[in-house]
């Protein structure tokens, strides 16, 4: 026994030696393109922590304010991205915002309410956003949920299900109009590479008769790249494209409800991309140009990457969304 705890003693000292090399080689992708947002409204779902924050940081750091003569005798005119942070924790929200404003010096970092477990809060942080603003440029759906125990949302949806994808989706469709009025534009949804191990099980799509925390977080991740799929199809035409992403293997704290992947995260944290590194690829698909040919596609490092072969099925993409609509009682076409 001593021999092995020797041995493994050694080995995890030899890793983190050489965690440098690693870590530079797992990085992965970084976003290059320099395009500015002057005037341009974004709303990332759980921008309060993680990649969503550092997702937030750019975005706002990109859109500080600009000022420009309309004419000569005009004053200056002022033009500033507004960043909406939209979570669950408002004081939460509120603390992150803060930091980003005060490091981009941008003051248009907005906190608003919202918890993708509750289609009634949905429902309201978008009539309230749609209220305030008649523009939305970026949506970025980066909000999760990962391994929970079994549990159902206030609507009675597999809390996997439900806020990984069908508040999302909820979400989405409610504000679509008004992306499309600002076209170009464009919509972002995290997925992961895990969606390997996904399956959509129409016979069990709640979890009722078999649950797995672990696979259940795969089955929802495979739903983020079917409804991308799907959804880029049906706005072909409109000027607004979406991707789904892979973000890497990031330190955050979306592992919270494992204890095994905690400690996991924990012993393995030197060799795992940073929220900032994590939340490059989500940038690249938000900004890059010259993407509107590959609306639809899944990324990773900032590039296309290769998708299982469950996730190209256009059957089940078409199935998943007629039912997502019946669960959320939508009419969406």
């Amino acid at each position: 026994m001593m021999v092995i705890l020797g041995l493994l003693t050694s080995f995890l000292s030899f890793l983190y030696v050489i965690a440098p090399s690693i870590r530079k080689f797992f990085a992965g992708g970084v976003c290059r393109t320099d395009v500015q947002l002057p005037g341009k409204i974004v709303v990332i779902t759980g921008a309060n922590t993680g990649i969503g924050k550092e997702t937030a940081r750019e975005l706002a750091r990109r859109g500080k304010s600009l000022h420009f003569h309309v004419h000569r005798a005009a004053p200056p005119a002022f033009l500033t991205a507004r960043v909406y942070i939209a979570c669950r924790d408002v004081l939460k929200g509120e603390s992150a915002a803060s930091e980003i404003r005060a490091d981009t010096k941008n003051s248009q970092v907005l906190v608003r309410k919202l918890d993708l477990s509750d289609t009634k809060s949905i429902r309201a942080f978008a009539e309230g956003f749609l209220a305030e603003e008649k523009q939305l440029h970026i949506l970025i759906n980066n909000a999760g949920v990962m391994m929970c125990p079994y549990s159902k949302t206030a609507d009675g949806f597999e809390t996997h299900l439900g806020v990984n994808h069908l508040g999302h989706f909820l979400l989405t469709h409610l504000l679509l109009e008004r992306l499309k009025e600002s076209a170009p534009a464009r919509v972002v949804n995290l997925s992961s590479v895990v969606h390997i191990a996904g399956k959509i099980r129409f016979h069990d799509l709640q979890g009722e008769k078999r649950y797995s925390r672990g696979f259940a977080y795969c089955h929802s991740k495979l739903a983020n790249v079917l409804f991308t799929r799907e959804l880029a199809k049906k706005l072909q035409g409109t000027g607004v494209t979406t991707y789904s992403v892979h973000p890497g293997i990031v330190r955050s704290e979306l592992v919270r409800h494992s204890f095994l992947m905690c400690l996991l995260w924990r012993l393995f944290s030197p060799f795992l991309k940073s929220a900032r590194e994590g939340a490059q690829t989500s940038l690249h698909c938000a900004l890059a140009e010259g993407l509107e040919p590959l609306s639809g596609k899944y990324f990773s490092d900032c590039k296309r990457a290769w998708v299982s072969p469950r996730a190209r099925n256009n059957q089940t993409a078409e199935r998943l969304w007629a039912v997502s609509c019946e669960l959320l009682g939508i009419q969406w076409k």
